[in-house]
């Protein structure tokens, strides 16, 4: 057992909790083109705080997974993930909002908030990981089994 601050938790549960860490960071890192690759092509250059955000949110993502409650509400965590990705991609590549905004309007008026909504999206799976954790140390620990 891993003990985190008053609650035991499995060696599986951590497990699991790195190993979405690490594919979060590395597949929405390369998809949103973070750094090079040969997959995708990033049209406007990545800031300094972009890698900083992604890692932050994957961490805090796999943190979730490894203190969430079973069957409770997703909702969140994915809004969280979700709005971390836009924040953090390149906003001509992301086709969706391309076709929804056009070129114009998410250059002149997303591009220079854009690391706002990636940290909103951190501050978001932030919270949600603090309600989950302060949720599971009221709780008896045989309701945190997957």
């Amino acid at each position: 057992m891993i003990r985190m601050m008053e609650r035991d938790y499995s060696l599986k549960q951590v497990l699991k909790g790195a190993a979405v860490a690490a594919v979060a960071f590395a597949g929405l890192g390369t998809v949103a083109a973070l750094w090079e690759n040969p997959l995708f092509i990033r049209m406007t250059p990545a800031g300094g705080w972009e890698v900083s955000l992604m890692a932050i949110l994957s961490l805090l993502l796999g943190v979730y997974v490894v203190i969430r409650r079973p069957f409770c509400s997703i909702k969140t965590a994915s809004a969280s993930g979700i709005l971390g990705f836009i924040g953090v991609a390149c906003p001509v590549c992301n086709k969706v909002l391309l076709l929804l905004f056009g070129g114009e309007l998410l250059l002149t008026y997303f591009e220079p908030v854009r690391v706002y909504v990636a940290a909103a999206g951190v501050l978001l799976a932030a919270g949600i990981v603090a309600r989950e954790w302060a949720v599971t140390r009221r709780e008896p620990a045989e309701d945190t089994a997957f």
